[in-house]
């Protein structure tokens, strides 16, 4: 099992940021940092879920916990989100809040596609570039990029989804290079599929998932135990020899491939 670094709250503490924290990944990325003693800022719209996380954190792990109730599909939400933390000592940034949908590309709707986009790729740009200079200027922090491995393909039935998580990738691939010298590690988290509400609120059907659908818990501990260590990490194995064989295999094959699951999980 991954273990954090001993530094870990002195490196990345005293506070974070975590957005998308409403549910799933998010959620558990605040009860994590929780339990390592960091206090959290959770950001997300839905702010009774917020409060009542904000709530658990406080009684289980006695830490800070602030409720930053925006939607991040507003280009105004990243410098409201900067306004609301300015007081605290931030060193780490979790960039999680995503949307997906399932389905074929010309039956979507394209106000759904431009929130998509807005959310998973406008948010965790306007977000880090809000917070980054606390980060750099602080001499010492973290950045964390939620992708998937949707990133490494053409992902057919999630076609916009799997161009956003491919977006997401390579920002935080360069940001790790950009952002090392100033001391702030970054990592870009592709998890597969993962046990959340998400896949389930796009019509995914878990019982034709080829494989099982990862906890939380581990997909987390993997991200938060790979800052400092390295830049990307892959949650589990299997998932890991997937992306592995996507490296060999032409491109073409691997979008078809995809394809076939994607159609298959949502029929």
């Amino acid at each position: 099992m991954p273990r954090l670094r001993k530094d870990f709250a002195t490196r990345y503490g005293t506070w974070a940021v975590v957005t998308g924290a409403s549910s799933g990944i998010g959620a558990e990325f605040a009860r994590q940092l929780a339990a390592a003693g960091v206090s959290v800022a959770l950001v997300a719209r839905r702010a009774d879920r917020l409060a009542a996380l904000a709530d658990e954190l406080a009684r289980d792990h006695g830490v800070g916990a602030r409720v930053c109730a925006h939607d991040l599909a507003s280009p105004r939400a990243a410098d409201a989100l900067a306004a609301d933390v300015a007081d605290l000592d931030l060193g780490l940034v979790v960039c999680n809040a995503g949307t997906s949908w399932k389905g074929a590309f010309l039956e979507h709707d394209p106000a759904d596609q431009r929130r998509m986009i807005e959310v998973n790729c406008q948010a965790p740009v306007a977000v880090t570039r809000a917070l980054g200079p606390r980060l750099a200027a602080r001499g010492r922090g973290g950045l964390v990029i939620v992708s998937s491995t949707g990133a490494f393909q053409g992902l057919p039935w999630s076609a916009v989804y799997g161009a956003t998580k491919a977006f997401d990738l390579l920002l935080g691939e360069a940001l790790a290079v950009e952002l090392k010298p100033a001391g702030v590690d970054v990592v870009t988290l592709c998890p597969g599929g993962t046990d959340t509400e998400g896949p389930m609120n796009t019509g995914v059907d878990p019982a034709k998932v080829p494989v099982k659908l990862m906890p939380v818990g581990p997909v987390v501990r993997a991200a938060l135990a790979a800052l400092g260590r390295r830049s990307l990490v892959v949650p589990g194995a299997v998932n890991r020899a997937g992306v592995a064989a996507l490296r060999v295999v032409p491109r073409a094959v691997a979008a078809k491939a995809a394809g076939r699951i994607m159609k298959r999980v949502t029929s």
